[in-house]
């Protein structure tokens, strides 16, 4: 039997496998509000074989929303709904940890309250446009985040990793990939400043940094965990000295005793990963990266390898509820409805069928 289907300590919760439902966004909370609902209470609890599951990702603030009908966690509102769903999960037996996702400059006015504009560290727009209410718009140039903002955006990952415990998550992962905020910071091209939030790589990674020590601070290193994604150019990202600027992120990452690190290996990478390993101290979950293939049990390989501790998978989480029983068969697996990613009702969410 594979490594990957024997029980596994997180930090102090048995995982049942080594197999990670990954986040994904899949846009069907409920506005105004942007409320959690029972039906992505049962699409969670469908999934509750995987070892551990990484909620789709969270705004930790109102103008953290980067698209349509995503759920946050700022309200006592959006707290009690999602306790509804963490409850549903460990009622059979899973783990569930909320992903806290700040968009910055993936988003529009027309998604945001009032006054409210999508931010950045600096004003460049991202090439592409983004879904609205009012159809598909252009990326703007974001509002350049001043020196308070970029602590009140620190502060609200904070407080939404306190309401995440309170909710019933049992940890939350900091989203510092996929060219969202975080990223952002990391970045070369959406990161133009010279101040100490820019420039060399020491103020790169400052904010990631300082989000995480407050999020640890908060809730407790071991139950934080944090998402990267090293030469990924998804919403318009570019990177310069890659190897770098991760190690020397993952050293001071280290240095927090997070819980763990959640690794997306790209093939331009593949060196970078047998780096981390060694000076990674914690847990680590790795991402495979998908190019014209459909993920399957050779992706478990990393763990028994020694690579990874544990391997999340995205896709296949979405259509094979059951994914850990099909990983253990190697299939077969129950091809994924494109068209209902992002938005809808129960079809392409919940009514996917299961081997039994």
């Amino acid at each position: 039997m594979k490594k990957a289907f024997t029980t596994y300590d997180l930090n102090g919760k048995t995982l049942k496998n080594r197999i990670v439902m990954a986040p994904m966004t899949r846009s069907r909370a409920q506005d105004p509000g942007s409320l959690p609902t029972d039906l992505m209470g049962l699409y969670y609890e469908q999934r509750a074989s995987a070892g551990l599951i990484i909620s789709e990702g969270v705004q930790p603030s109102i103008g953290g929303q980067g698209y349509p009908h995503t759920p946050g966690l700022y309200s006592a509102e959006q707290v009690d709904a999602w306790k509804k769903i963490t409850d549903r999960v460990h009622a059979k037996g899973g783990v569930i940890y909320a992903q806290l996702m700040h968009a910055g400059r993936i988003g529009h006015a027309d998604l945001l309250p009032g006054e409210l504009t999508p931010v950045g560290p600096s004003p460049v727009a991202a090439e592409g446009q983004v879904y609205t209410t009012s159809g598909p718009q252009a990326y703007e140039a974001p509002k350049e985040m001043t020196e308070d903002d970029i602590h009140a955006a620190v502060q609200e990952f904070a407080t939404a990793a306190e309401n995440a415990i309170a909710a019933g998550f049992d940890g939350v992962e900091i989203h510092g990939a996929n060219g969202y905020l975080i990223h952002q910071f990391i970045s070369n091209n959406a990161n133009l400043r010279e101040d100490q939030w820019g420039g060399s790589i020491a103020g790169r990674i400052r904010f990631a940094v300082e989000v995480a020590k407050a999020v640890a601070e908060k809730i407790g290193a071991s139950r934080v965990g944090i998402r990267i994604s090293p030469a990924n150019p998804f919403n318009s990202i570019s990177e310069e000295n890659i190897d770098e600027t991760y190690l020397a992120l993952i050293d001071e990452l280290a240095k927090l005793n997070l819980g763990y690190l959640h690794f997306m290996v790209n093939p331009m990478q593949n060196d970078l990963l047998s780096r981390v390993r060694p000076v990674w101290p914690n847990t680590l979950i790795v991402n495979t990266f998908v190019s014209g293939r459909t993920k399957n049990a050779s992706d478990l390989d990393y763990i028994d390898n020694n690579l990874a501790d544990l391997v999340s998978f995205g896709n296949l989480f979405i259509s094979n509820p059951d994914l850990p029983a099909r990983l253990e068969s190697d299939g077969p697996y129950n091809a994924a409805d494109e068209s209902t990613f992002y938005g809808g009702g129960e079809d392409g969410y919940t009514n996917y069928s299961t081997l039994s």
